[in-house]
């Protein structure tokens, strides 16, 4: 049925612990909920979420939203939508003001499954409703002690795939997190890294030396280097033949596909945007290039994890969202789980929205305590 109205919940809070890379780091969350209601009373969810900076009073997300995007969404059916294509000409080509095209794509599906009365994943064509998970730790300004607190509860709850930051200037400290890695999970555990574009091809390839000669064998690197280099991302390729590139992370899909057509990667990687990550992913299988989900708000890339044929993980780094939604995804003994629920399955937390709604945009010394995680019983501030 055609959409009818829209609803943005703006919320701001603490992080129970700073994340971060070797480029930036955030210790505070920005977002906001965006619902979209067919004329049936069905919603559709999705989150509109800005890093580094608090996004604008409430008021201003909704009247720029409603500006830019809501002329093209009322009176439409969501599944007529969620595949609508236009031409990229002059003026045409531009990003909306404010973060919302993953917001949309997400809350389209979502609604798009529900009035179909289908989990998303179904929809989307999946033949399974689970994929594994590896633990990352957004972990590169935590402390050792930290960071060593993270990756051992990880492992007790089953994990045995893990994902650290490097990049660091003092390589040496690198080498002292893979190794203080090995200390605190299970023997022949999966390790992945990521340097976040830090080094040069050349820099690349004497650093992973270095560390294979350290002892640590790897699954793969994560965005060695600038992610339009794709010879150098080729050439890295075919020196490292020990582990694997994993690369795609910043480019837009666009991007992604002359990535894989200058033979630039061994895994591609995506992350929430349904359609795009569909067409890249469909795409990828027709050339037999593994893909990997990233980091997706509250998981729901585990739907698009689910439906595409060359997925074998699926990152999890126990950012604390889970109290936004009455029924977070379920992960367990190292699996992420889509549910049979219809559309992708999260509904915003009325609680959520009573007692972490922030209409008004608040300084960070404003911002009090962070909600309890209860995915990492930890203390890693």
């Amino acid at each position: 049925m055609p959409i009818a109205e829209f609803r943005i919940t703006r919320f701001q809070f603490a992080r129970d612990r700073v994340i971060g890379d070797s480029q930036v780091r955030a210790d505070d969350v920005n977002v906001a909920a965006l619902e979209l209601t067919s004329q049936t009373g069905q919603t559709g969810l999705g989150f509109i979420q800005t890093l580094f900076h608090p996004l604008p009073d409430q008021a201003e997300i909704e009247a720029v939203f409603e500006n830019e995007v809501w002329p093209s969404l009322v009176g439409q059916e969501a599944i007529s939508l969620v595949h609508r294509v236009s031409r990229p000409r002059g003026g045409n080509q531009r990003a909306f003001s404010l973060p919302f095209h993953e917001a949309l794509q997400v809350a389209l599906w979502d609604l798009a499954a529900k009035e179909a009365g289908l989990p998303l994943h179904k929809m989307l064509g999946s033949r399974r409703d689970r994929v594994r998970a590896y633990a990352s730790g957004l972990d590169f300004h935590l402390s050792d002690e930290a960071f060593c607190a993270l990756f051992s509860h990880a492992a007790s709850i089953g994990y045995d795939a893990f994902k650290i930051k490097v990049g660091h200037p003092d390589f040496d400290r690198d080498l002292r997190r893979l190794d203080l890695l090995k200390k605190v999970v299970p023997a022949g555990s999966k390790i992945m890294i990521d340097p976040n574009e830090a080094w040069n091809s050349k820099e690349a390839l004497v650093k992973l030396t270095a560390i294979r000669d350290a002892g640590h064998e790897l699954l793969w690197v994560e965005d060695p280097i600038l992610r339009h280099d794709f010879e150098g991302l080729r050439t890295l390729r075919h020196a490292v033949n020990w582990t694997q590139i994993n690369s795609g992370e910043y480019l837009d899909a666009n991007g992604k596909r002359l990535l894989m057509e200058n033979f630039g990667t061994d895994l591609l990687n995506v992350h929430g945007q349904v359609t795009d990550v569909m067409r890249i992913g469909w795409l990828a299988a027709e050339l037999g290039i593994p893909v990997s989900l990233g980091n997706t708000f509250l998981e729901v890339g585990v739907h698009m994890a689910t439906a595409l044929p060359e997925v074998e993980w699926l990152e999890y780094s126990f950012q604390n969202f889970d109290h936004l939604v009455e029924q977070p995804i379920e992960i367990k003994n190292g699996f992420a789980y889509a549910p049979n629920r219809p559309g992708h399955g999260l509904a915003l937390s009325e609680t959520a929205r009573l007692e972490w709604s922030r209409p008004k945009r608040l300084k960070r010394s404003e911002l009090g305590n962070a909600p309890e995680n209860p995915r990492l019983p930890v203390d890693l501030t």
